[in-house]
């Protein structure tokens, strides 16, 4: 794949990791259509039941690439990349295979929206969390749906609407991640966990993450519907656009 890389460890887990270091692993329509594939091999695969999902360099993913979003012309264009872009972390939470987000870096937008989509977050001292969709005349359509689920309605407020950064223990403090480790540690604690998780029957593993998601996200399309307006909206182009020149 041109985008993320899967590794087998033997051990009934494998890592998964986002592989755009030159981009912060920004998210490309590339990641979009790839990711869902990923999630079809890990669960085709005998041998893996648990996955760790984390970000290859210094960031674990910096959100959308606005590029490909800019190049994007018509509300249709605008629908059809929101609904893939939903689609694929809705794959996460689809998955058999359990997903355990690494935290390595920034989280950024759908940097944010992944760590929500996985069962389970670890995060790196270093790690930043942030809907940077707001400055920008935005919306992230997966993160205001299933943020509350995660973090409860008034930080998804918070996050959504203030565009502010927040650190790794703030995240942990209002369940956004479940442990916080030094960034040496973070992968082998990932790890550990991953195969304790392993250990056990795998029906009962995927049984029991399918009865946990059993209330995936709704709304979802109504959330397409919105975000697709306001990227067609006349301010969020030019901001998107004086933001591209930036980059």
């Amino acid at each position: 794949m041109e985008t993320l890389r899967i590794e087998r460890r033997g051990d009934g887990t494998a890592v998964l990791t986002m592989d755009r270091p030159e981009k912060l692993n920004a998210m490309s329509q590339a990641f979009f259509q790839e990711l869902p594939e990923a999630m079809r091999m890990l669960d085709e695969d005998p041998d893996v039941r648990v996955c760790v999902l984390t970000g290859g360099g210094r960031a674990f993913a910096a959100g959308g690439d606005i590029a490909d979003f800019h190049a994007l012309q018509g509300i249709g264009d605008y629908r059809r990349q929101v609904k893939m872009a939903l689609e694929a972390f809705l794959s996460i939470e689809r998955a058999e295979t359990v997903m355990i987000a690494a935290v390595n870096g920034i989280a950024f937008g759908g940097g944010t929206e992944i760590t929500l989509a996985c069962d389970v977050a670890f995060a790196s001292q270093a790690a930043q969390f942030s809907f940077k969709e707001i400055t920008l005349g935005l919306m992230p359509g997966y993160g205001l749906v299933r943020g509350p689920q995660v973090m409860g309605r008034a930080w998804t407020h918070w996050m959504v609407l203030s565009g502010d950064v927040l650190d790794a223990d703030h995240a942990l403090r209002i369940g956004l991640v479940q442990h916080v480790s030094s960034p040496d540690a973070l992968l082998d604690n990932a790890l550990a966990l991953a195969a304790r998780i392993a250990a056990h029957p795998p029906i009962a593993l995927r049984m029991a993450k399918r009865f946990i998601n059993r209330h995936a996200p709704e709304g979802l399309s109504e959330s397409i519907e919105a975000t697709a307006f306001l990227m067609s909206s006349p301010d969020t182009r030019e901001r998107v656009a004086a933001f591209v020149g930036r980059a």
